[in-house]
């Protein structure tokens, strides 16, 4: 069993996913795509979106990150893979699941799904670029409206090389209502020769459960629910070493959140260093917006940070709470 952190654009991104993978193992993630248009991107915008470039690849606590690449034209995507593949990247990503109109209005993500063709001639390109034993790996939806062409594109990127597919069990018009369709990643599974990892609609142990019972697939990708639970890697490997549920534990909950607490003061920190004052307050807002689904206090603490603008007014209220780093709290 695999388990991979997602990105998720505007919020889990690499100062998440720092915080993240310090609280317990995944495999590898992947940072947010990065969009390929015309022209020949500079070193600068894959480190931008992927800083851990800059730290041979990897998260501080030491989990991989592969870089993710959007667009549709073969040879342009497969000159920045091989520019990307000179920074030495834990492995190369390729986007068919965004279901953003934005996006898909400029021909990337997962409307080109209707397209298995131009998949192939993309994943075949971008494969012959890459240096060889570089992961390839790509992400895709069911298809644009049905999935009536779910397995025609999955042989499409098996057969133009990509080595591991993450499938995200649902269309672009489902966007992200549940439910997810895992019994199709177990269809999509039976015809390629490569691993396939499930993804969508895992938010407990027991999803993970319900997804590796209806697909037969044990590695999954998780985004939503990572960000809503951070220690929902823990529960999943606590549950496929006794293939048993857990029932909650309210004891359990408030020892996670004590753990979480320096975490939160961590990712507050290093989003003020990265976005402006008026627009840091948001990102936390939106962390303990997911949160407060796994955690009572997490709720307490985004109904009173809710109305605040500034920053140090949200200090005030995170000290009230010792959401603070540990050096601080020991001090305390």
């Amino acid at each position: 069993m695999r388990l991979v952190l997602a990105p998720m654009e505007g919020l889990l991104d690499a100062v998440l996913r720092d915080v993240l993978t310090r609280v317990d193992g995944y495999d590898w993630a992947v940072a947010e795509f990065i969009r390929v248009s015309d022209s020949l991107l500079p070193p600068r915008v894959f480190k931008r979106i992927c800083p851990e470039l800059e730290l041979g690849g990897a998260t501080r606590a030491g989990t991989p990150v592969r870089v993710q690449l959007l667009g549709s034209d073969p040879a342009c995507l497969a000159d920045n893979a091989a520019q990307l593949a000179r920074l030495g990247p834990p492995g190369i990503d390729l986007n068919f699941g965004c279901p953003a109109p934005t996006v898909n209005r400029h021909r990337g993500g997962a409307v080109l799904l209707d397209e298995p063709e131009l998949l192939f001639a993309i994943a075949t390109a971008v494969r012959k670029a890459m240096p060889r034993g570089m992961p390839f790996t790509a992400k895709m939806r069911l298809g644009v409206v049905d999935a009536s062409r779910a397995l025609d594109c999955a042989r499409a990127l098996a057969d133009g090389g990509v080595e591991e597919l993450v499938v995200h069990a649902r269309t672009k018009l489902d966007g992200y209502h549940p439910p997810a369709h895992w019994e199709w990643v177990g269809r999509i599974a039976d015809v390629v020769s490569i691993p396939v990892i499930a993804n969508g609609e895992i938010w407990s142990a027991a999803d993970w459960q319900r997804c590796r019972a209806a697909s037969g697939v044990p590695d999954v990708m998780i985004g939503r629910g990572a960000a809503a639970d951070p220690f929902l890697v823990r529960r999943i490997r606590d549950s496929a070493a006794t293939m048993s549920g857990h029932p909650e534990d309210p004891a359990r909950r408030e020892l996670e959140w004590q753990e979480l607490r320096p975490l939160l003061a961590l990712f507050w920190e290093q989003v003020q260093q990265k976005v402006q004052p008026t627009h840091a307050p948001g990102r936390i807002k939106q962390w303990l917006n997911l949160l407060r689904r796994s955690f009572p206090r997490a709720e307490t603490l985004y109904q009173e940070l809710r109305p605040l603008r500034r920053p140090v007014e949200i200090d005030h209220v995170l000290l009230r709470h010792r959401i603070v780093p540990d050096a601080v709290a020991q001090a305390a």
